[in-house]
Formats: C-alpha cells, sequence, structure tokens
C-alpha cells in the first residue's frame, strides 16, 4: 500500500552508522552521519541514529541513560542495550548501541592501535546491523514505528539481509560511501550471525566463498545510494566495481547517486574560528594574511607571489599520495610550497616525512590529524591537491572552493561532480573553478599543476575562480530533499 502524503512528509527514519563525526570518525561516512540525520529533519523527518557505544562516543555524552534492553539474537551475538544520548539537533537523536564486550576497546571502530583488523569483526558489526533491523521492526520503540531503515557501507549492511531473510523490519535503503571495503568474512560467520544456510548463494550473502556484509545490503536494500552521481555510474563498470559491477547494474533502476553536501556552518570562511583572520568572497585580501601565517607557521618563507600547495588527506595509494610523492621534487623545484596533513600507509607517511627532511624551508609534511592545522590550510594555501585515483565523493575539494582555494584533482567520483576545470569555455561561461586531469599518473597531475600555476600568476582569472568556487553552496537541504524521495521509492516498493 502506498504511503500517504502527509505521512511522507514527516517520515520517520532509522539511521545506522559505524562511525559519526566528531567523535568517530574514519573518513567520509563520519561527516555524513553527523549532518545529514539533521539536515532531514530539518527537511520534516523524525529521525534516530544508531551507533555503537565506543568509549570516545560514552565519553562524549556521560549522560546517557538506559533505554531499551536487546535480548540475544543469534547463536553467537551476545545481550546488549540501548542509552539514549540525547538530540544531535532538533528532530534528530542519537541512540547508543552499547555492548562493552563489543565496542569498549581502544584503537579506531574497525583495527587496533597497531592498524590489524579486529579478529571478531563479523559478530561486532553482525550485532550492529542485527539491532538494526530488530530495531526497526513493529513495536520495538515505544510509540515510535521507523518507516525506512537506512543503513551506511558495510558495517551495517547485513540488515537488508535480516529483514528478507527472517522477515520483519522497515523497508530499506543502504548507502555506499566507498565500495571498496565489502566486508568479508568466512562461512562459520552465517551461523553465528543467525542467517540461513541456504542464503548462502549467489543471489543471497555469498561472494567468492564467503559472506560479504556488503554484497548482502547490495543485493536485498529496497533502494541503494552512492554519495556522488559519477560514482553511481563509475561502480557499474570493472574498473571501479569490484567485483560488484554486474550485481550493481542488474540493480541500476534502484541506484541513485546523491551528491554529499558539507556543513556550511563550520566551512565557512567568513566565520571559521580556526583561521587567524575569517574573510570572504567580498573581502578576499583577508586570504593573504591566512597565507602568510600558514607559512610562518610552517617555517616557509613569507612571500606572497609563491604558490602554497595544500593537501588533506588519508596518506594512501586511493588518495593519489604515489603521485604526490613522484612530483614533489619537481613542484618545489620550480618554487612552489607543499603544505601536507595527514595520515596513513606506514610506508607513505615514511616517504613524505623523508620529502620534508630534503626540502627544510619549502615543503611540511605534519603525520597526525589537527582539525585547526586542516582549516588553516583550506584558508592559507593557494593550490588544494586532491590527485583521487578514484574518489566516491570527496569533501576537501568543496571545502577548498569554499575557502577561494582552487582545487587539482582527478576526474572520478564525486571529483568530477564538483570541479570544472578551466578551459577557454569555461572561463568564459563562468563555470571555472579548478583544474581536472584525467590519467592516473604523474605526469598528468604535475600538468595540471602547472597550469594552476601558471593561473595563479593571472590576479584576474585567478579572483575570477576563487569568486566562482565560493559563491557556490554545497549544504545538505538539496541532498535531504533527494533522499526522502529515494525514501518514497522504497516505501512504494
Amino acid at each position: 500500500m502506498m504511503a500517504s502524503k502527509t505521512k511522507l512528509s514527516s517520515l520517520r527514519i532509522l539511521f545506522a552508522t559505524s562511525e559519526i563525526a566528531p567523535w568517530v570518525k574514519t573518513g567520509g561516512l563520519g561527516d555524513v552521519a553527523s549532518a545529514l540525520p539533521p539536515a532531514l529533519a530539518q527537511a520534516g523527518c523524525d529521525v534516530k541514529v544508531l551507533t555503537p557505544a565506543y568509549p570516545a562516543i560514552r565519553s562524549a555524552f556521560p549522560k546517557a541513560m538506559p533505554w531499551l534492553e536487546v535480548p540475544v539474537l543469534a547463536p553467537q551475538l551476545p545481550s546488549a542495550r540501548l542509552l539514549r544520548a540525547g538530540e544531535l539537533a532538533k528532530g534528530a537523536e542519537l541512540i547508543l548501541l552499547d555492548c562493552p564486550a563489543m565496542y569498549e576497546r581502544h584503537g579506531n571502530p574497525y583495527a587496533d592501535s597497531h592498524g590489524h583488523a579486529w579478529s571478531d569483526n563479523s559478530l561486532r558489526f553482525g550485532l550492529l546491523s542485527r539491532v538494526a533491523h530488530w530495531l526497526s521492526g513493529p513495536g520495538q520503540i515505544p510509540d515510535w514505528q521507523p518507516d525506512i531503515l537506512h543503513c551506511n557501507d558495510w558495517h551495517t549492511a547485513l540488515a537488508p539481509a535480516f529483514r528478507a531473510l527472517l522477515g520483519g523490519g522497515a523497508p530499506t535503503v543502504i548507502t555506499v560511501h566507498n565500495l571498496a571495503f565489502t566486508g568479508l568474512f568466512a562461512y562459520d560467520a552465517l551461523h553465528a550471525l543467525g542467517l540461513p544456510a541456504h542464503s548462502f548463494r549467489y543471489d543471497g550473502v555469498e561472494f567468492h566463498g564467503q559472506l560479504s556484509f556488503l554484497k548482502s545490503g547490495l543485493q536485498f536494500a529496497d533502494q541503494i545510494t552512492t554519495v556522488s552521481p559519477t560514482y553511481a555510474q563509475e561502480i557499474q563498470t570493472p574498473e571501479f566495481g569490484c567485483g560488484l559491477e554486474g550485481l550493481l547494474h542488474f540493480r541500476a533502476n534502484a541506484l541513485t547517486g546523491i551528491l554529499n553536501g558539507i556543513d556550511e556552518t563550520v566551512w565557512d570562511p567568513s566565520l571559521d574560528t580556526h583561521v587567524p583572520l575569517p574573510y570572504s568572497v567580498d573581502a578576499l585580501e583577508g586570504k593573504a594574511s591566512n597565507k602568510a601565517a600558514l607559512q610562518k607557521r610552517l617555517g616557509f618563507e613569507i612571500n606572497p607571489d609563491v604558490p602554497l600547495l595544500g593537501m588533506v588527506s588519508r596518506l594512501t595509494h586511493q588518495k593519489g599520495s604515489d603521485l604526490i610523492l613522484e612530483t614533489a621534487d619537481r613542484l618545489i623545484a620550480e618554487g612552489c610550497q607543499l603544505a601536507i596533513l595527514g595520515t596513513g600507509e606506514r610506508r607513505l607517511e615514511k616517504a613524505f616525512s623523508d620529502l620534508t627532511h630534503r626540502h627544510a624551508h619549502k615543503c611540511m609534511v605534519l603525520i597526525g590529524y589537527d582539525e585547526a592545522l586542516a582549516h588553516q590550510i583550506e584558508a592559507g594555501a593557494d593550490i588544494f591537491l586532491m590527485p583521487s585515483l578514484f574518489e566516491p565523493c570527496g569533501l576537501n575539494q568543496m571545502y577548498s572552493l569554499r575557502y577561494g582555494t582552487p582545487p587539482v584533482v582527478r576526474r572520478t567520483g564525486g571529483l568530477a561532480d564538483t570541479v570544472v576545470n578551466l578551459s577557454p569555455d569555461t572561463l568564459a561561461d563562468g563555470s571555472a573553478n579548478g583544474f581536472v586531469f584525467d590519467a592516473p599518473d604523474a605526469a598528468s597531475l604535475l600538468d595540471a599543476v602547472q597550469r594552476a600555476v601558471a593561473a595563479y600568476r593571472n590576479p584576474t582569472i585567478w579572483r575570477q575562480l576563487q569568486r566562482h568556487g565560493m559563491e557556490t553552496h554545497f549544504g545538505w537541504n538539496n541532498a535531504a530533499e533527494r533522499y526522502i524521495s529515494v525514501y518514497q521509492r522504497a516505501l512504494k516498493n
């Protein structure tokens, strides 16, 4: 039965996620989980966000109150309880899945402090998926019945399979933030999680002889979304599909690409308390002061004419870190300064540290994460580097555009959807806002950066690029409306 118009205007959404910024974050999922539910609430939805009670989030919400007891839901899943932590925003409430044996650990949500994945991740996130499914069923939440269960990435992707195979629960939507992480586990996990043996087949939860959480969600969810329109097309191809392109192509009618937004109150150069001097599109001269402050902080020559290249990123192959390393010596020799902030693969961290030692006072790579410094790099750099080999959405290119720091990006995923390459045509029609290259190699990146530096030396062109980027809005309102449309389609199904 099709839901009424009144019901659709006030949908009740249970949003299940393995992380939520700023308390627990390893990538873009954490940012989306903290921003999309409040945007949905502002659009008229009633939202509850379910996430594990990790130590960091328990510390952030010490007054979280016991709410519901969760029974044993599968042979090897422990009992748990749910805590009400309070409002993220009006109309969006945070619910914590409290199970110390599963979630009270040091390290990030998926691995220990040495980077080794927890051996029981199938149980940890099987529990999260199973509780999400259980909680979305009738009568579990007093006076509140979810219309939609919104799952995110592999960590909650078993919930649609539980609904299809065990029955009950609300219609499901799954968002793929990064298809490269599929949640693969041995066959034994099937029984431990309470999944029927007959589900272990090609049109069920099986993927190349293993149980795949993400494949299960893609198989059984009512609707599938990705975090940009281009990425939704890319993952239907062998190059980006991670072996799931056939299933995604088969389910193309249920697949929608929705570009992520950014929090425009946090990422606003005119209001930013992290930067030495806030500035705006109508007062861009303030950006020069932020550049000088960043040069001073990093021990660089304070010179407004030297192009300062910035990057805030995970130091991984996927993010194009190897391409940066291949071009850095040449760019510095050509007169650029380089400021990089990030953590990642040990070999890359060492290579970037060596780069700093080779180019004292011209290159600084800071291994770690510093929120204030991330803002200062966005504000103080002239050009932002984001040469990802693939990028489902990307957020830093949108931050850079807002801060008048034209980005250099590879044409992939959300980067292709947000950055318009400077050319005579795009300069004439006013759409240009950055620099785009295609081939995933160092020569193409070097050419794009050299084009950016040449444009930087033309103040008229550069100011036009800055203004166009800063005047573009990337807030969550449009994305929230598109998600509501997806929820409506799930309910019709």
